[in-house]
């Protein structure tokens, strides 16, 4: 049997996105893959699952991240591609107040005009 044969057959056939810990945010991806890239999914318990024929991985990406911009969650998630895995996944650090090193100082200067 030719060696290409054998590589064709081991690949995946399914592209998966793992939602993290955006659970409750399934059924809205998977509505939203629906109406704005004609794109049938299939919920599974780590997220969801989507025919490789129908679309590439990095194509799925851009679509999940285009999710994650208008559910406003770019602030607190972003998208890794992985394999045949689209992965949602959560900063670490929330971004913490910065404190000014030079913070100013009343004037104390009086003008006598």
């Amino acid at each position: 049997m030719p060696y290409h044969t054998n590589r064709v057959r081991d690949l995946p056939s399914v592209v998966k996105v793992d939602m993290g810990d955006l659970d409750g945010e399934k059924e809205n991806l998977a509505n939203f893959l629906r109406s704005q890239f004609g794109l049938n999914s299939s919920i599974i318990r780590e997220g969801l699952e989507l025919n490789m024929e129908d679309v590439s991985t990095y194509a799925l990406a851009r679509g999940v991240n285009k999710f994650v911009y208008r559910k406003n969650l770019n602030s607190t998630h972003w998208v890794t591609v992985e394999n045949n895995v689209v992965k949602i996944n959560r900063f670490k650090h929330q971004n913490k107040a910065k404190k000014n090193k030079h913070p100013t100082t009343p004037s104390t200067i009086k003008h006598g005009w």
